[in-house]
Formats: C-alpha cells, structure tokens, sequence
C-alpha cells in the first residue's frame, strides 16, 4: 500500500468556497492591475516603438536591446496609463465608458493605484536608462511627464488639451529610434511628425462619438463646446491632409523609396477623403468610419516603412 495514500473512509482535503473566493479575488485583483495599464492603447505604444527601432537598425536589433527597450518603455506606459486613471478618476466615474475601471469602479484604491504606477514608472525608467541608454530613457520620462502632469489636469480645463496631449503619444517611435542611436536625428523628428497628426483626426472622431459622455463629465472638448461640430470636422480634416504630405517625408531623409510612397499616397489620400466627408457631414457613421480607418492607417503605414527599410 502507497504510504502517502489516505486511510480507509478518510477523503484527500478539497478546496473549500472561501479558498476559491481568496482564488477568485486575487485574479480579479490582478487583472484590474493589469487593466490600470491600458494594455490594450499600449500595445501601440509598443508597435510604434518597434517601428523606430527597426527604422533605425535596418542591419538587425540585438535581442538583449529589443527586449529591454519594450519592457522599460512598457512599464513607464503603463505607470502613465495607472497614474492617468488615478488622477480621472471623478471625470471616468461620470462616464459610461470608463465607470467600470478599477479605481472610479471602487476595485482598487487610490493609494494602490498611485504606487502601482509610480512603481512601474520608476522601474521601466531605471531599465531604459541603465540597459538601453540615458537618451532613450529620457525621452520616456518626458512622454511620462508630459501626459501625466501636463496633458492629465489640463484635460477638464481646455480643449487645447488633446493637442498638447499628442504630443507624449507622438514620443514612442522617438523612443525606439534613439534605443538603437542613442541621439534625436531628423527621422526621428519625422516620426514623430506623423505621429502627432495622425492622433488629431483619430482623437476628434473619438471626441463626436463619445461626446454626450464627455459632456457630462465636464470635460471640455472642442465637441463638446461647439455642439454643431463645424470645428470639430474642419480640424480632423486639416490635421488629415498636413499628415499626408508630413507621411510622405521619409523618403526625403532616407527612410524609404517608391513602394512605401505609394503607400503612402493612397493612405493618404483616402484619410483625407474620410475626413472631408466627417467635416461635411457630421454624423455618427462618418466619425465611426474615420476613427476605425484610423487605427488601421498607422499599421499599414508603418508596416509599408519598415517593409521598404529592412527588404525593399
């Protein structure tokens, strides 16, 4: 007889209900943790992180800085994403679509949920700096600055906000390129140029369709200010035709050739057209149609580029 088996009518101990709830209640804890770094917005982050730093080493990355270059620059986004939400945490619990998140939801505290991001932050900071170079980390600390202590509390004071608020989202592919020179060059300021007009259109779809949200939260956006959404169109359609001639420039300092040209063109052009009709008619079809062709522009953009820079 097997010395460890159970005596006779004596049953082997089963998890009891309050051992699946404490199983329970720490998955759900971790999964809002994970939630507060917004990982499904830095998962962009991270594509437009990689594009730079491929951009800037069309020979190859090393696996050791590919790796510490997304880890660091994934743990200080998602620092901002956590302190971001710590700080709206009035304004998301007014909206319906952010109600539900940990800290407005009442799942996580405040306290927890500024540490969790401060330590995030400090650590991703510390990686970029002391395995990647004090340049890269650099520029991440100013995309961490910048969102959260500049673009975070002027969002319920001005509808500058979302202009000053491109600014961090346009950082990233900033972040890769100087991972892999350890300086800002040219390319590097065109990438961020792309990167900047692209979030205007995309943000303004956003900001007409979830507008009665916004409103309600206090939350002055330019949709929300001017009902009509004159302006709101007319902007989403010049910040979509400087993009595309902005889209075009890095085949002017070396980064591609034809093929990502014309790419770019036919992007372009159709961006453009997309926004002209939201800016005419301003509807919900239209800006649903603009916002999804937004978030597909940037990863065919980017795929085309770094496709014409490592093969083509």
């Amino acid at each position: 007889m097997r010395l460890d088996a159970p005596a006779a009518g004596v049953h082997p101990r089963s998890p009891t209900g309050s051992d699946a709830a404490v199983t329970t209640g720490a998955a759900h804890r971790f999964a809002d943790f994970v939630t507060l770094t917004k990982p499904r917005l830095n998962l962009l982050v991270l594509v437009t992180t990689l594009a730079g730093l491929y951009l800037a080493s069309p020979s190859g990355v090393e696996a050791a800085l590919l790796v510490n270059t997304l880890v660091g620059t994934a743990l200080v986004a998602g620092g901002a994403a956590a302190l971001n939400q710590v700080w709206e945490r009035r304004t998301d619990a007014l909206m319906r679509r952010t109600s539900g998140r940990p800290v407005p939801g009442g799942r996580l505290g405040v306290a927890e949920g500024t540490w969790f991001g401060i330590l995030l932050s400090a650590i991703g900071l510390a990686q970029l700096a002391f395995a990647v170079n004090t340049t890269a980390a650099a520029v991440a600390g100013a995309t961490l600055i910048s969102y959260v202590l500049v673009y975070t509390p002027l969002k319920i004071r001005t509808s500058l906000a979302t202009l000053i608020g491109a600014i961090p989202g346009a950082l990233p592919p900033v972040i890769g390129w100087t991972a892999a020179t350890g300086s800002i060059s040219l390319p590097a300021l065109v990438l961020f140029g792309i990167m900047f007009l692209w979030q205007m259109p995309h943000f303004l779809a956003i900001a007409w369709l979830y507008r009665d949200d916004y409103a309600h939260a206090g939350i002055p956006l330019l949709s929300v200010l001017e009902p009509d959404g004159r302006r709101t169109g007319q902007q989403a359609l010049i910040y979509a035709a400087a993009l595309w001639p902005v889209s075009l420039l890095p085949a002017a300092v070396g980064l591609a050739g034809l093929p990502y040209l014309i790419v770019a063109t036919a992007l372009g052009l159709l961006f453009v057209w997309l926004a002209l009709r939201f800016a005419r008619h301003r509807s919900m079809a239209t800006a649903r149609t603009l916002f999804l062709f937004s978030i597909t522009y940037l990863p065919i953009l980017l795929g085309a580029l770094v496709a014409d820079r490592l093969w083509i």
